[in-house]
C-alpha cells in the first residue's frame, strides 16, 4: 500500500511558503530532487546546435529556478547566476564554471517552446501529487485569467483572426464589476479543489470566450486522472447547453455552474424560479426533498410545514405526504442540476471554486507567470508550463518532506 499523507496535510508541518523561504541550496534540492529532466536533457542533446561545455540539465535548472525566484527576465537570470554563487550552485553550476550567455539561456527556452518536452515532465509530476494524496478528483474548478503579451499591441484589423498563434484583445470584468481589457492571452485552467493542484490547462488568444475551451481541459483532466470526477465546477461564463450534456452524457458527472439569465424576465410555466423549482397549482414554491437515483424531489409545501396553503395537502394529492414532483437533469441538462440549484450542497460545491482562483494567484504571486519577457504565444506558453512545473515540483517537494517526517516520527 501506497503511504498517504491526508491526515497531516493542514498541519503546519511544512508548507509551501516555508520551502520558498529556504536558502537556495535547500530550497531548490528539494524541488530538484521531485523533477525526472531527463526527457528535456535528452531532447536537448539530441537537437540542433547547443551550448557545447554546458550541462543541458543545469540550463533547465536555471530557467526553473527563474520562476521559483521570480527573476523578470532572461537577461536578469543570467546576472543572477553570474553574481550568486549560492544561486548559481543550486542550479548545478560549479565554482569558477562558466556562466552560460543571455543568448543560450535563450535559445534553450525557445527549444523548450518548440515541442511537448515540458508537459511529459508537468505529467509525471501530477502523478507524484497523485501518488502523494494530493489530488482529489471529486470537484474540479475550471476557470481563466488574463496574460499580457510581450508584444507590441495591434489594432483588431492588424490581427490575423485565423492565427491560433496571435495575441489578441481581451476583456473581462473583475469582482468588482470593473472592466479590464488587455492584449494578450488567456491561460485557462483546471484544479481539482481539495490539494488546488493545477491538472490541466492551456494558453489561447485573449478574446476566446471561456466556454469554448472548457470541454478541452475536461478531456485533459479525464485523461490525467485515473479517477472519476463527480462535479466540475465553473462560473456563469461557462453556461451553454453543450457543456452541461457533454459533462454529465460523456463523463457521467454534473456541471455546477450558476445560470446566466440572458435578459430573461420570468422563469418557466410551472416553475416558482430560474433554478428548476416546481411549483404548486397553489402558487407556492415546492420544497426540496434530496435527490435520489437520478432524481431530484420536490414536495407540498403545506405538507412539508413550510406554509399554510388554504386548500390543505387533499387540493392537489389525495396522499398524506402530499403532493410530490420529481424532476431530471436528463430532461433538461441546462435546468434540472443533481444537486438542485436552490439548496445548500449546491452552493457548498460551488463555493469550492474560489480553488482555482487561488491557484491563478500564487502562480501569479509565487511562480512569476505574469513576467512574460518573449514574443510569441508558443514561448509565452513555454513560460506559463515553467511557472506551472516549479508550482507543482514545490507541492510535491513539501508532500515529499512531510511524508518523511511522519516516517520519522512514527
Amino acid at each position: 500500500m501506497k503511504p498517504t499523507i491526508n491526515n497531516i496535510q493542514h498541519q503546519t508541518l511544512f508548507s509551501l511558503q516555508e520551502l520558498l523561504d529556504l536558502a537556495p541550496d535547500s530550497k531548490f534540492d528539494a524541488i530538484f530532487s521531485v523533477i525526472d529532466l531527463r526527457p528535456a536533457i535528452n531532447f536537448l542533446s539530441n537537437h540542433g546546435r547547443g551550448a557545447n561545455g554546458y550541462n543541458k540539465g543545469n540550463i533547465v535548472k536555471a530557467l526553473i529556478a527563474r520562476q521559483v525566484e521570480q527573476i523578470p527576465s532572461i537577461t536578469a537570470l543570467r546576472e543572477r547566476l553570474n553574481t550568486d554563487f549560492y544561486f548559481a550552485h543550486a542550479c548545478g553550476f560549479k565554482f569558477f564554471e562558466a556562466i552560460p550567455s543571455v543568448d543560450t539561456l535563450c535559445r534553450y527556452h525557445n527549444k523548450l517552446a518548440d515541442n511537448d518536452i515540458l508537459d511529459y515532465i508537468i505529467h509525471d509530476l501530477l502523478m507524484k501529487a497523485y501518488h502523494y494524496d494530493l489530488i482529489d478528483p471529486d470537484k474540479i474548478a475550471l476557470d481563466s485569467s488574463k496574460l499580457e503579451s510581450y508584444d507590441s499591441p495591434k489594432s483588431n484589423a492588424q490581427i490575423d483572426k485565423n492565427d491560433p498563434n496571435r495575441a489578441d484583445w481581451g476583456a473581462k470584468y473583475d469582482s468588482h464589476k470593473n472592466l479590464i481589457k488587455w492584449f494578450g492571452y488567456k491561460l485557462h485552467l483546471a484544479c481539482d479543489t481539495e490539494g488546488e493542484i493545477p491538472i490541466a490547462f492551456s494558453l489561447k488568444p485573449a478574446n476566446e470566450a471561456d466556454s469554448s475551451n472548457a470541454l478541452e481541459l475536461i478531456e485533459k483532466t479525464d485523461t490525467v486522472l485515473p479517477e472519476n470526477t463527480s462535479y466540475f465546477i465553473m462560473d456563469k461564463g461557462y453556461d451553454t447547453e453543450k457543456i452541461y450534456k457533454t459533462i454529465a452524457t460523456e463523463y457521467e458527472a454534473q456541471a455546477i455552474i450558476p445560470l446566466n439569465l440572458r435578459n430573461r424576465k420570468k422563469p418557466d410555466l410551472c416553475f416558482h424560479d430560474f433554478k428548476g423549482t416546481p411549483q404548486c397549482s397553489g402558487g407556492f414554491k415546492m420544497v426540496y426533498w434530496g435527490h435520489d437515483n437520478g432524481f431530484n424531489k420536490f414536495r407540498c409545501p403545506h405538507a412539508a410545514g413550510k406554509i399554510n396553503c388554504p386548500h390543505g395537502i387533499k387540493w392537489c394529492s389525495d396522499s398524506d405526504y402530499g403532493l410530490v414532483v420529481k424532476t431530471k437533469p436528463s430532461d433538461d441538462y441546462r435546468k434540472f442540476s443533481l444537486p438542485h440549484r436552490d439548496s445548500q450542497t449546491w452552493e457548498k460545491i460551488y463555493n469550492q471554486r474560489t480553488a482555482v482562483e487561488r491557484v491563478f494567484s500564487r502562480l501569479k504571486e509565487n511562480f512569476n507567470l505574469t513576467n512574460i519577457t518573449m514574443t510569441g504565444r508558443k514561448k509565452a506558453a513555454a513560460h506559463m508550463k515553467l511557472s506551472v512545473l516549479s508550482y507543482l515540483a514545490s507541492k510535491v517537494a513539501v508532500a515529499k518532506s512531510q511524508q518523511k517526517q511522519v516516517i520519522q516520527a512514527a
